[in-house]
């Protein structure tokens, strides 16, 4: 998926906490009453669509449960009452192969100028060429943290949006073929950084809507790991570092300061970096930065087949989740 680990390159940032000044009775009570009621978000219908992703099986672009949960990814989020756009497209492999991609996007109040969107990978690692074992290198990976956990906190949203409209629109948007660039195993590994988020590239290039904008975006990318902790990344903080400050803020008021640290990570390879260079939509990255791990700064379990539904924990689910619907219902 990354080229590059999260590795702390910077010093944590203590931020100063000013108490709010006493106002009139009035001025308070006027506040509370345009307080936005924001949806309870929920941990366990969140698992659930994890769980049925990762039901089909590996999603690994060409094969057949990665054709029946495209179907059924399209197929939620019109019932959740999205406008649904599938946006298809032939695009290349590292190793040359033409492979058919599938972005799916589904679209609340579409009329609206005013947009934010959030999105994911629903693809899942062709090879598992991190895991410890060599022989396991070419068995591809079940994907649930990295793909499904996102795809499943946005399916969450996505019902939670049906049931109450924010302000704005919103776009939700599952990127296909993120997890298709170089393996490790490959004999060239050179500069291949054009080899990953085929499916953001292509959207970057060519949006499913002719002009299409939004205020800022939000990537959602291995968040349902049990234990997970979520830095400040690097690309985020150089292309959109107040939506970084808005995010991390929000998390900090609703008590998941101990998921959303407030540390900078390294810079990280992903599909919100087409969306930054190219359709030119700020955009930040929530993912998993894990400082403890042996094997990689995104978990042990990251590119091997430990990556199932026993590592997926429902209150990191939740502090996602939760985060992302208060910094939504709380636009204007």
């Amino acid at each position: 998926m990354k080229l590059r680990n999260c590795v702390i390159t910077l010093a944590a940032v203590l931020t100063l906490g000013l108490s709010a000044c006493g106002g009139s009775k009035k001025a308070q009570t006027s506040e509370a009453e345009t307080a936005v009621q924001v949806p309870a978000f929920n941990a366990d219908s969140a698992y659930l669509y994890v769980k049925q992703q990762t039901d089909f099986g590996p999603r690994t672009p060409g094969s057949r449960a990665h054709d029946l949960c495209g179907d059924y990814l399209a197929a939620r989020l019109e019932a959740f009452g999205a406008k649904v756009y599938n946006q298809r497209a032939d695009l290349t492999a590292y190793d040359g192969r033409t492979l058919k991609a599938r972005n799916i996007i589904g679209a609340y109040k579409p009329e609206s100028k005013r947009r934010v969107m959030l999105c994911a990978h629903w693809d899942s690692r062709p090879w598992a060429d991190n895991d410890p074992d060599k022989s396991k290198h070419h068995t591809p990976i079940m994907g649930a943290n990295d793909g499904a956990s996102g795809v499943g906190v946005l399916l969450e949203i996505a019902r939670q949006l049906q049931q109450q409209t924010p302000a704005i629109g919103i776009d939700i948007i599952f990127f296909d073929m993120e997890d298709c660039g170089t393996p490790q195993f490959a004999e060239t590994l050179a500069d291949d950084s054009h080899t990953w988020c085929l499916g953001s590239q292509y959207w970057s290039r060519t949006p499913h809507v002719e002009g299409y904008n939004a205020r800022y975006g939000i990537l959602l990318d291995m968040v349902g790991a049990r234990g997970s902790t979520f830095l400040k990344e690097g690309v985020s903080m150089q292309y959109a570092p107040q939506i970084v400050k808005k995010v991390w803020k929000t998390a900090r008021k609703l008590g998941f300061e101990a998921y959303f640290v407030d540390e900078n990570g390294g810079y990280v390879n992903d599909d919100h970096g087409p969306v930054n260079e190219i359709a030119r939509i700020p955009c930040i990255d929530i993912i998993n930065c894990d400082l403890n791990a042996e094997l990689s700064s995104f978990g042990n379990f990251w590119h091997t087949e430990d990556d199932n539904m026993d590592i997926i924990d429902r209150a990191t689910l939740q502090a996602v989740g939760q985060t992302v619907l208060h910094v939504i219902y709380n636009e204007k």
